[in-house]
């Protein structure tokens, strides 16, 4: 082949071969970033303790498996309390997914309304940072002082502030008021408050948080169960929720799981919890 020949076809190569490389890089340089969600569950497991049998332990785990982290409330203070979390802990673990935990220290109380959280979450799907801890600045004004955990997701991070309020004959608007101070005690963490406030999100105690930004990831959701069923209505009233920074915080989706529904009798249902578990499915903004 002549010489000339050669160098062109050198030469064509040498063009295909830069054309691929620019269109390599253009590709991965334009690939949308997708974000990375997280769905939270919380759930007020009445008298969560070694009064829950084996068939009940093994109920919550099958309801719960698919989220990637799970909030209680109503941990019974004595030993009971952990030995059910590290039950429902391994019987997560034997669905298929790895699951760790962390339980609090008893809340400062008295001892008829002290309790302990818990939170699990599974490794795979978040980073734990550091030791959970019980807030305890206002634990003169709010009798089971809220328990905080952080976490990360793609190297942001974010702090669930998990809580359960006195009952509702008791007022708890006196306490949840002074949920309005936490946001700037923590300026440099992402809180998003969980759990059971024993008020409607629309309750004007919610202001303050609200007007910071702060948005209920629930909205006219009944979340307790009746005693009895009335006219064919399970649900009594809007407790449960979650409150989240909506500047920091990017809802997906949200919403309940009505477990009673497995349940041919509400007394049944009622024996696993009088409330339903709620879930929030989020992503961190920049």
């Amino acid at each position: 082949m002549p010489l000339f020949l050669i160098m062109i076809n050198v030469i064509m190569k040498l063009h295909i071969l830069i054309f691929a490389c620019l269109l390599v890089r253009l590709t991965v340089t334009s690939s949308p970033v997708f974000d990375i969600s997280i769905r939270v569950c919380s759930w007020n497991l009445k008298d969560f303790g070694v009064s829950k049998s084996n068939e009940t332990i093994l109920f919550i785990a099958e309801t719960l498996r698919e989220f990637d982290i799970i909030l209680i409330q109503e941990v019974v203070a004595g030993y009971g309390g952990p030995q059910a979390v590290a039950r429902l802990n391994d019987e997560l673990n034997r669905k298929g997914d790895k699951w760790d935990y962390t339980v609090s220290n008893p809340t400062i109380s008295s001892a008829y309304k002290a309790e302990r959280y818990a939170v699990l979450w599974k490794p795979s799907r978040v980073k734990k940072i550091g030791k959970s801890w019980l807030e305890e600045t206002f634990h003169v004004e709010i009798d089971r002082e809220p328990f905080y955990s952080t976490f990360s997701i793609d190297s942001k991070e974010f702090t669930l502030v998990n809580f359960h309020a006195i009952t509702k004959s008791k007022q708890p608007e006196t306490e949840i008021k002074y949920f309005k101070f936490l946001p700037a005690r923590y300026p440099n963490l992402k809180l998003i408050f969980c759990g059971d406030f024993n008020l409607p999100e629309n309750h004007s105690v919610f202001n303050p948080l609200k007007k910071m930004g702060y948005v209920a990831a629930l909205s006219s959701q009944k979340t307790s169960l009746k005693l009895k069923s009335t006219n064919g209505q399970i649900l009594a009233s809007e407790f449960d929720n979650f409150f989240y920074f909506s500047a920091k915080v990017l809802m997906k989706n949200s919403g309940a799981v009505h477990f009673y529904k497995f349940f041919s009798e509400l007394s049944n249902a009622r024996k696993i919890s009088d409330h339903i578990p709620i879930f929030f499915e989020f992503s961190m903004l920049n």
